[in-house]
């Protein structure tokens, strides 16, 4: 039985399911109280069940048990508390009750179902009051809520110390990934002025290929033979994007186009990347901790993977110095290799990525750099997520060279927008540019003598 023998509360710890150290006020930081609406009855008897089940439950005989077998001993204390109490809730009321606890004593709170809801891409908690949530690349009011601050902080604390971070006044900031892969950032009091925020970025269980991507209409079959072919041909490429604009997604689509006999090392400040190749390593760097030792950043992991015998590295996203070691590998013979990088356009990107250079401070002048650029990527795909929610590839540019000290592109293939509905939805196709790509040329031989 998970009853407590005694009523006395213990401490909290980073593995306790069910602190009930979580419930006192010297546990969570002082937040300045906003304006808030009186809580409803529903809210008094979350809080009111929470409180008592946390005072009645042994937490190690909780953390020991399966979840079924947690949920059965949970329901028959939920239902004594509502009978001892006398809380007037129907049976379906009671159950949800029961989920909700259960759910937090070994998930993350109210919003664990948003978790396992496929639709879901983005989940985003604004304080204890609003659920934000991202389906189909529009943003919608979710009607889960938190009983209050206290109880987002503490669901806040759970997630940070599920991996060896803690949140409080004096680290109100952690980056942290969940269980099945998902990314989190949560920021809390004194920084978010309206309480603790905790923004989720779901890990994709489904791994699309560029032609369930082409029957989604976020590129066309001939954009599919381009680079199924450019991953061929072993070429880098580079995914250029906004955030949320489906990089990742799309690099895992280019990833299965991967033989099978290359060693491939994956570079990621969180684990996305679901390759299903034979030979993977992957690495994940690790943020400074509490003592502001022990970081490992992705510069590191570079230098590393090109010690590791590597045929192609992915670098989950280029945003600093590590640019210039990924440039090195991939013009010292790790051909293939891919990498993502934030930009509204390939000229952009080149433009980043030619910042990024200087960031390694490299005493390179600007001619070099770019020099260097246009021997490593061969292929800028520019991936965007459109006014109406859609992803798409709106660009695949080839890098042709230089001329002179700029930097020579063609396109390939872009999206044209021909129409927009009163609701917002576009219309449009993906148009050719009539250019032949200078690869099929240079790797005919892969291609029939194409």
């Amino acid at each position: 039985m998970i009853i407590r023998p005694t009523r006395k509360s213990p401490e909290a710890t980073p593995g306790n399911p069910a602190p009930a150290a979580a419930r006192a006020a010297n546990d969570a930081p002082q937040r300045v109280a906003a304006a808030r609406p009186a809580d409803t009855l529903g809210t008094q008897n979350r809080r009111l069940i929470r409180n008592q089940l946390y005072d009645q439950i042994d937490p190690l005989k909780a953390a020991a048990l399966g979840r079924d077998a947690l949920r059965q001993q949970v329901e028959g204390v939920v239902r004594r508390i509502c009978d001892d109490s006398r809380l007037q809730l129907s049976r379906q009321e009671e159950q949800a009750v029961c989920e909700e606890m259960l759910n937090e004593m070994v998930g993350i709170g109210p919003i664990q179902p948003l978790l396992h809801d496929d639709s879901v891409n983005d989940i985003l908690v604004n304080g204890a009051g609003t659920v934000f949530v991202e389906r189909y690349g529009k943003l919608e009011l979710s009607p889960i809520t938190f009983i209050d601050e206290e109880h987002v902080f503490n669901t806040a604390q759970r997630i940070a110390a599920a991996v060896g971070r803690r949140i409080d006044e004096a680290n109100p900031m952690v980056d942290a990934r969940l269980a099945d892969g998902s990314r989190v950032n949560v920021i809390t009091h004194p920084l978010a002025i309206d309480g603790t925020t905790i923004s989720i970025r779901k890990f994709m269980r489904r791994n699309m290929s560029l032609e369930i991507l082409a029957e989604r209409s976020a590129l066309s079959a001939d954009m599919v033979e381009v680079l199924k072919r450019g991953m061929l041909a072993k070429l880098n490429i580079v995914v250029s994007g906004g955030t949320g604009a489906g990089k990742t997604t799309l690099l895992n689509a280019l990833s299965q186009n991967i033989s099978d006999a290359d060693r491939v090392i994956t570079i990621e400040d969180a684990a996305e990347l679901q390759l299903q190749q034979r030979h993977v390593v992957r690495l994940e760097t690790r943020p400074v901790s509490a003592e502001g030792t022990g970081k490992v950043d992705q510069r590191d992991l570079v230098r590393n993977a090109l010690r590791m015998r590597p045929d192609r590295i992915i670098l989950g996203e280029v945003r600093g110095g590590e640019c210039f070691d990924m440039l090195q590998a991939m013009n010292t013979g790790h051909d293939g290799s891919l990498c993502t990088v934030h930009a509204n356009t390939p000229r952009d990107a080149i433009m980043r990525l030619e910042n990024m250079v200087m960031m390694a401070g490299m005493q390179l002048p600007l001619e070099a750099i770019r020099r260097q650029i246009a021997s490593a990527v061969n292929l800028i795909v520019q991936v965007e997520r459109m006014r109406d929610g859609a992803r798409r590839i709106v660009s695949v540019t080839e890098v042709c060279g230089m001329e002179n000290d700029v930097i020579q592109t063609q396109e390939l293939y872009g999206f044209k927008t021909t129409h927009i509905d009163a609701e917002g939805r576009l219309s449009g196709q993906f148009v050719a540019s009539g250019q032949r790509p200078l690869f099929y040329t240079q790797h005919a031989h892969l291609f029939g003598g194409l």
